[in-house]
């Protein structure tokens, strides 16, 4: 091989090079490079001297590079990137998956299981792509959604139910105290009622209290049911939510369920992939995680 490349200089004195000639500076190179300067200022005079030429010229305010030097940075540049390139293509290609979700799904269910998911799949680089619209898969580059409704939702989208729409009431501990427990029509009216976009509150009430003919004048609404939780665990009315999003804020006392009552709904959230696509190996991992999870009691 050395017959056939000629005489070449040592790999790590063009690495040096390489580092000088982007800095002009024998200090931010020794730093880059781990080293000392004067190890620095060493490996490029045997450089020099095996080329038989000067590659910088030595100024007042640092260094600068000759013209056959400016020359040959970039060629030693290009030489350094094309081994990089090769040595890359010799690693397997990172696995990968964009999964689009709703901003609530994402930060009331799927973010706190994360960890649990980058524990058991560190090779997989999962995307988190949050919208309330459903992505294009192909135009996206979207692999899975996961999004609220009832099916069908789409031509070429196959759908499996993540997680069933069931509702529930929730209330900071401390409002409770504030205005005492809404056991029935009159004292819910003391009480803020938190909307979100899926406007529930109506069929709530008529779940809790069949003879009511108004409910509270106290509204607040949002477009986002997250925001409605933050709200509520803020101390600032009553809000409605799945109790998958809020199972966690129930269990470690944040939030109470001060009714007791489920309102079902015939939507859910449904993780959507498109039909007759081949999927890539990362694919069967992530949908099968997401069952998992949705189907844990302990959640």
């Amino acid at each position: 091989m050395s017959e056939q490349f000629g005489h070449l200089p040592p790999l790590n004195a063009l690495r040096v090079f390489e580092v000088v000639a982007r800095h002009l500076n024998f200090r931010l190179a020794a730093a880059e490079l781990g080293v000392t300067q004067s190890a620095v200022a060493q490996q490029i005079r045997g450089l020099e001297s095996d080329l038989g030429l000067k590659l910088f010229e030595r100024q007042s305010r640092g260094l600068a590079l000759t013209e056959s030097g400016r020359g040959y940075s970039l060629s030693v540049r290009r030489a350094f990137e094309l081994i990089a390139d090769a040595t890359q293509g010799l690693r397997p290609a990172p696995l990968h998956l964009t999964l689009s979700v709703t901003p609530t799904f994402a930060s009331r269910w799927l973010i706190p299981r994360l960890p649990d998911f980058s524990t058991r799949h560190p090779q997989i680089d999962l995307r988190i792509l949050a919208s309330e619209r459903l992505s294009s898969f192909h135009n996206d580059g979207v692999d899975m959604a996961v999004r609220y409704g009832c099916p069908p939702f789409g031509p070429g989208l196959h759908d499996e139910l993540l997680l069933e729409q069931a509702i529930v009431a929730v209330v900071s501990p401390g409002l409770i105290e504030r205005f005492g427990a809404p056991g029935d029509l009159q004292a819910l009216a003391r009480y803020p009622l938190l909307h979100d976009a899926h406007n529930l509150w109506p069929r709530f009430l008529d779940l809790l209290f069949p003879e009511a003919l108004q409910a509270s004048a106290r509204n607040m609404r949002f477009n986002q049911t997250s925001l409605a939780i933050e709200a509520a665990i803020a101390g600032q009315g009553i809000a409605l939510a799945n109790r998958f999003f809020v199972a966690r804020d129930i269990q470690v006392g944040r939030l109470i369920d001060p009714f007791g009552a489920v309102l079902q709904d015939e939507r859910g959230f449904y993780l959507l992939s498109p039909r007759r696509v081949r999927q890539h190996a990362p694919f069967a991992l992530v949908r099968d995680w997401l069952l998992e999870q949705a189907r844990d009691p302990r959640q």
